[in-house]
């Protein structure tokens, strides 16, 4: 047996979590915000919301408030899957996406609003979780 002595093991999301329903939600047509009603406890359809208030809509008041349901949605999530607040998160697990699209989606509308210190703090947590802006824009 392999143990990680230098830290928490990453966390990995359940696969049959909320975000797998609202995949496939979604790969059936529905919209985010179908996904959102029909799934609330999916960060993955919050997020997708922030985004796209953020980028079709210009509402970085409204991808604010998205973005935060997501972002809590997935600290819930995180949390009942035994992360203590600190480990890597890994990116290229699906079922953990949605998530940090969530906290990406919340420092970009963070700073659009002018709330650079709430910025800083979701840019620091994609960091220490071990993934980089880059490759959750890249999720997009």
């Amino acid at each position: 047996m392999n143990r990680n002595l230098l830290g928490p093991e990453p966390t990995l999301l359940p696969a049959d979590g909320a975000d797998a329903e609202a995949r496939l939600l979604l790969s059936g047509g529905s919209d985010a915000r179908d996904a959102a009603r029909a799934v609330p406890a999916s960060s993955l359809a919050w997020a997708m919301l922030a985004e796209q208030a953020l980028t079709d809509v210009g509402d970085p008041v409204a991808a604010y408030a998205f973005a935060r349901t997501g972002y809590h949605r997935g600290l819930d999530a995180l949390r009942r899957a035994g992360w203590r607040g600190a480990g890597e998160i890994p990116a290229d697990h699906v079922p953990n996406q949605g998530f940090l699209r969530a906290l990406l989606a919340l420092a970009d509308a963070a700073d659009a609003i002018g709330e650079e210190d709430e910025a800083a703090r979701c840019t620091q947590f994609l960091a220490d979780s071990g993934v980089s802006v880059a490759q959750v824009s890249a999720l997009r």
